[in-house]
């Protein structure tokens, strides 16, 4: 049975909320979840969490119920809670009823298996959490193997990236390092980087992409470095004919991403 938490001073309390920040979040090696879309994408791809938190409407869905019996099942830790407590655990004035603390998973670039999928993401200095979580929702859209994120990125483990990734966070890998790991990782095996880049006139409707291709999409505010962009085998440009001159990273990845999949139907 669930074990029921009513002070806000527990210990369990603190140690979710905790998990807002992410250096709690790397001590621990856990990172929050919110909502039973998000967590019943995680146990559809075969995730339970370490531990469910929730409020008595949170487990009143029959799919909610079942998780947080798979759960307890399983070793995890299935606590009832109040409305207001889990207010303080999220951070949320409107919990949604349901958040779960996860195992982050392995990040080390050799984890990632680049045959798994034709079309990898790469985003460099990608600063906004939120379109790390979009970039991770278009990753499972598109049918990409995940996102690389190289430099100093956000944390795609943040309570933003999560829920802006409506779930694809478990669908999707991720990994971590610095372009200088990055590189030579890339050239040990086949893999075309693809750069988007306002220095270049190709335009990313005539590129000609190779598989597995690694979309690599730079800073929000800076793009690619130009010694980034040097390492490229293609730059390819999205033309603006408004007065923008640059794309949402996460926006562009998404534009150029589909273009790869369909200029590769008919080959």
């Amino acid at each position: 049975m669930p074990r029921e938490v009513t002070s806000f001073s527990n210990d369990t309390v603190k140690r979710i909320r905790a998990l807002r920040d992410k250096k709690a979040r790397r001590a621990e090696g856990l990172f929050l979840a919110e909502g039973l879309r998000i967590i019943a994408e995680a146990r559809d791809e075969g995730r339970l969490p370490e531990l469910i938190a929730f409020a008595p409407k949170g487990a009143e869905h029959p799919l909610a119920a079942e998780i947080i019996a798979a759960t307890e099942a399983t070793g995890g830790d299935a606590i009832l809670t109040t409305p207001d407590i889990l207010t303080k655990m999220t951070g949320k004035d409107n919990p949604q009823g349901l958040v779960a603390a996860y195992k982050q998973p392995d990040t080390n670039l050799a984890a990632i298996d680049r045959n798994k999928a034709d079309i990898w993401f790469v985003g460099e200095r990608i600063r906004d959490p939120g379109n790390i979580g979009t970039m991770l929702r278009t990753a499972d859209a598109v049918g990409a193997g995940g996102l690389i994120l190289v430099d100093d990125s956000a944390d795609p483990f943040s309570v933003e990236a999560v829920r802006a990734s409506m779930g694809a966070l478990f669908t999707s890998q991720i990994a971590l390092g610095s372009w200088k790991e990055f590189l030579p990782w890339l050239r040990s095996g086949p893999g075309q980087l693809v750069g988007t880049s306002l220095q270049t006139d190709h335009d990313y409707l005539d590129a000609p992409y190779a598989a597995p291709c690694f979309l690599l999409v730079g800073n929000e505010s800076q793009g690619l470095p130009e010694a980034y962009e040097a390492e490229c085998d293609l730059l390819v440009k999205i033309p603006m004919t408004g007065r923008a001159d640059s794309l949402n990273a996460a926006v562009a990845t998404a534009v150029t991403a589909f273009q790869i999949r369909a200029s590769w139907r008919n080959r």
